[in-house]
């Protein structure tokens, strides 16, 4: 069959992800061969990027205001074997996308708003890419779903706590994830150019949830009406004009005559909002330094040393080795060179490259090692200079990066051991993780002090939870009035049984049995099943109440992984199986 004409292909483009669905038809069978086979080769997939290397999209800032706009090449996909057509993404695109959400935050503090929008005409995005969801393991499905989860909580965030408000200017179709991460702003206004639509079509075109967020966004973030939410989420053409405004699917429709005007007009009323210091210069993130070998990555704080036998990660965290700044000036003289800043860089990238690179490696076991003194005084800076732009970046980054720790699908050890340091924010990765050891007195032979933990101001609700608690009221949560007891403790160097006594630690065995209970510890870690595991930890960390974050990773990610294996979704049947082919699904009809 020959290439659509130009009036069926405007048609598609209206229809957002069904444009995806249905230019797949004109692949050859042998085409498609090669797209599944080219897809079975994953490369290491890199978090690093930058502006100026950027594919998919345009960055540019005038004043107050930062216009991000999506252009995504189509020829530019992460891994071979699909085009990402029509503003759809992939993990690449996503990656990229962090990568600016974060720059702005930190090298541009005079910016108050950021508009969201496409370079493509009468396209804002299609949403993710369905080629490559059907030739992606079911691993790499599940771990881009997350971290595209992540990247629109981190939108979110910047606008909820950093005075940079995201607004989105719908300028074309915005289908399935595209509509996603229009709901990520904090206002959302579409062009009403007669065709332009918003839509979740995920349900009755590919056999799936809506994979960001879509769902839990539509009824608890803006309220939309059950009812209203169910006839969106079934309908594939999804709904435009006066509608689209009353049912609140969007805030505000604007003339395509005057669509730029306007935007520029709402942006500038969100910037003078903003409490960001307008003259206050931004620090730049250059480039970590790392290497990367086969069971090693070293950062200059992190290192991850990969136990392949035992399926384990050990990653050991390193104290600053000098007296951080500790005020404004100095802080932001030392840029991304002041410890707290470079460990939420350094922990970040290292978190991701073992979800995205070493998904057999089933346990994470936490170390520290360094001056707890220094740690201590760089919690102090954190604390003391809360108020300062650049303080309260590093502190609202180091938070997501310990969220990203909490929903990691991998086991979680802290053991605390002589020459430790974990004080503070790095005892908040001794409450995150499923259990910890820390040795009651010293080793044989060694001439080590006795390990202790301290807590610091920053244990209590700087770094809160997805929950929105914080570690330590989730720990204590049988038993609130303890935090007030565990309160008076702050600054205390805590040897292991006081440390027990105040809930800190799991397990304080003896240098007779540490060896041979941590050993044990990990190997019947990795004598379980991964996915009984996976679920299991997911629903036991966060206790306490539920929030529209705690929906997304729990209840979504939990049906995610189901619907994404099941026949109807995954199976020879499948819609995602068959989709480019032109063949309806045939679904087992079983409700269970």
């Amino acid at each position: 069959m020959g290439e659509p004409s130009g009036t069926v292909r405007r048609f598609w483009v209206a229809r957002g992800i069904r444009a995806q669905y249905m230019t797949e038809k004109f692949m050859s069978t042998a085409e498609q061969a090669e797209t599944a086979k080219a897809g079975d080769e994953t490369p290491r997939i890199d978090m690093a990027t930058q502006p100026d290397s950027y594919h998919h999209w345009n960055l540019s800032v005038n004043g107050s205001v930062a216009r991000l706009a999506m252009d995504v090449d189509e020829g530019a996909p992460l891994v071979p074997g699909y085009t990402l057509k029509l503003n759809s993404y992939d993990l690449g695109v996503d990656i990229e996308l962090y990568d600016a959400i974060q720059r702005l935050r930190f090298e541009h503090p005079e910016v108050g708003c950021v508009v969201l929008t496409s370079d493509r005409a009468r396209v804002f995005c299609a949403g993710a890419n369905i080629s490559m969801l059907g030739q992606s393991s079911h691993a790499h499905k599940v771990n881009f779903c997350k971290f595209t989860n992540e990247t629109r909580n981190s939108i979110e965030d910047t606008t909820n706590n950093s005075g940079q408000t995201y607004i989105c200017a719908i300028n074309g179709t915005a289908a399935g994830g595209g509509y996603e991460l229009a709901l990520a702003c904090d206002h959302i206004m579409l062009i009403d150019d007669g065709s332009s639509t918003v839509s979740l079509p995920e349900l009755p075109l590919l056999a799936v949830l809506p994979g960001t967020g879509g769902l839990t966004r539509l009824v608890d973030k803006r309220k939309v009406r059950h009812d209203h939410a169910d006839f969106f989420c079934t309908t594939s053409e999804g709904l435009r004009g006066k509608r689209a405004v009353d049912w609140m699917l969007i805030d505000e429709l604007v003339p395509g005559s005057r669509f730029d005007e306007i935007v520029a007009e709402r942006a500038a009323e969100f910037a003078a909002k903003s409490d960001r210091p307008k003259d206050a210069k931004g620090i730049t993130l250059t480039a970590l330094e790392r290497t990367i070998e086969a069971n090693c990555i070293t950062y200059d704080h992190v290192v991850i040393d990969i136990d392949r036998d035992a399926s384990t990660a050990t990653i050991t965290i390193k104290a600053p080795i000098d007296a951080p700044p500790s005020d404004p000036a100095t802080i932001q003289a030392a840029g991304p060179a002041f410890w707290p800043l470079a460990l939420a860089r350094e922990l970040d990238d290292a978190i991701m490259q073992l979800r995205l690179n070493e998904q057999s490696v089933g346990t994470w076991v936490f170390k520290t090692t360094g001056n707890a003194d220094l740690v201590e005084a760089a919690d102090k800076a954190l604390i003391d200079n809360a108020d300062d732009w650049l303080v309260r970046e590093v502190t609202l980054y180091l938070k997501r990066t310990l969220k990203r720790v909490d929903v990691s699908a991998r086991s979680m050890i802290a053991l605390i051991e002589p020459g430790s340091c974990f004080v503070g924010t790095l005892l908040d990765i001794v409450l995150a993780c499923d259990r910890s050891y820390m040795l009651d007195g010293v080793f044989e032979g060694s001439n080590l002090p006795a390990a202790t933990v301290r807590l610091t101001g920053m244990n209590f609700g700087s770094l809160p939870m997805s929950n929105g608690l914080s570690r330590l009221e989730s720990r204590l949560l049988a038993d609130p009035t303890r935090l007030e007891t565990t309160n008076t403790e702050i600054g205390r160097a805590l040897e292991a049984a006081d440390a027990e006594a105040l809930g800190l630690i799991t397990f304080i065995p003896d240098d007779i049995d540490w060896e041979d209970e941590v050993r044990l510890a990990i190997e019947e870690r990795a004598s379980f099943s991964p996915d009984a595991l996976t679920g299991m930890e997911a629903s036991l960390r966060f206790a306490g109440p539920e929030t529209l974050e705690t929906k997304i990773f729990g209840r979504l990610s939990a049906w995610q992984n189901w619907i994404f294996l099941r026949p109807n979704a995954s199976g020879s049947d499948g819609a995602l199986k068959l989709y480019g082919t032109g063949k309806k699904s045939r679904f087992d009809k079983q409700r269970v």
